[in-house]
């Protein structure tokens, strides 16, 4: 009795954590595309206000600028080349993790766990002269230590996806002939589809949002991602903040867009993860 009257005051309770924590999360994104279309006037009369009347000039000065899809193609770009690297490299990993046996198999993936726990504003400074040691400069020299920075969650939530494949199917495989790279590439890798997904949307969010390694590697204003574009875009229109929250809101629809799509198939390969 006493257990089902707390479930009957617990259940709702979550609900409102969580609509809480949902409001607080999505309140500031629906405040900037808003945003984006009033004018200044009425965001400096009415902050939290909705647009009287609707401006969509905003929108198209901004989808209209010229450096804007510019950096819109360089984001994507380090973002495809982060996500191919991180993915591709932290699969092959993760598979030799999980499927092989050989000594200091434990004590490497405990290094990579522990790559969790080293935030990149710590490396960014030897990682700059590291990277210009070896003349490595552009696009490729962000795509590159992002993709590093990406293994270790890459290889944490594949790993156990690989594990769990049974044994008996490998040997099945083996007995008909195929060899393990074989059995990776056709078995494996489609049966870790749910969390390939998941690694694939962290790595291209986290890619398209980084803003502290584009900001010192890329010194060519041709070459900013759009988070340096909307911090540029900001500094010379500094008086005109509904137009600011109108390139903001068309800097971040990218990624959400993409988080949106691929999100029923990243929370399945997120359980899939604890599961294991």
């Amino acid at each position: 009795m006493i257990s089902a009257n707390r479930a009957g005051w617990t259940s709702p309770l979550v609900y409102v954590l969580a609509l809480a924590v949902a409001g607080i999360t999505i309140a500031p994104i629906v405040y900037v595309i808003i945003g984006g279309f009033r004018t200044t006037g009425q965001i400096a009369n009415d902050p939290i206000g909705l647009p009287d009347p609707w401006v969509p000039a905003n929108y198209a000065d901004a989808a209209a600028t010229g450096t804007f899809w510019g950096q819109a193609a360089n984001s994507l770009i380090i973002a495809t080349i982060t996500t191919l690297l991180a993915v591709g490299l932290g699969a092959m990993a993760a598979f030799a993790l999980a499927r092989m046996r050989f000594r200091g198999r434990d004590a490497l993936y405990s290094f990579f766990v522990l790559g969790l726990l080293f935030p990149v504003a710590v490396a960014v400074l030897p990682l700059y002269l590291l990277l210009r040691n070896l003349d490595l400069s552009g696009l490729l020299a962000v795509a590159v230590p992002q993709a590093a920075f990406a293994m270790p969650v890459t290889i944490v939530i594949l790993r156990p996806f690989m594990r769990n494949v049974p044994g008996e199917l490998e040997d099945a495989a083996t007995i008909d002939g195929c060899g393990r790279l074989r059995f990776f590439w056709r078995i494996l890798l489609p049966l870790s589809r749910p969390a390939l997904v998941t690694v694939s949307v962290l790595a291209v969010v986290n890619s398209w949002n980084a803003y502290l390694l584009p900001l010192l590697v890329l010194g060519d204003a041709a070459e900013y991602t759009l988070p340096l574009g909307t911090a540029a875009f900001s500094s010379q229109y500094g008086s005109d903040t509904a137009r600011i929250l109108a390139f903001t809101a068309l800097s971040m629809l990218p990624a959400l867009l993409f988080f949106l799509v691929a999100e029923r198939k990243m929370v399945g390969g997120l359980a899939g993860s604890v599961k294991g």
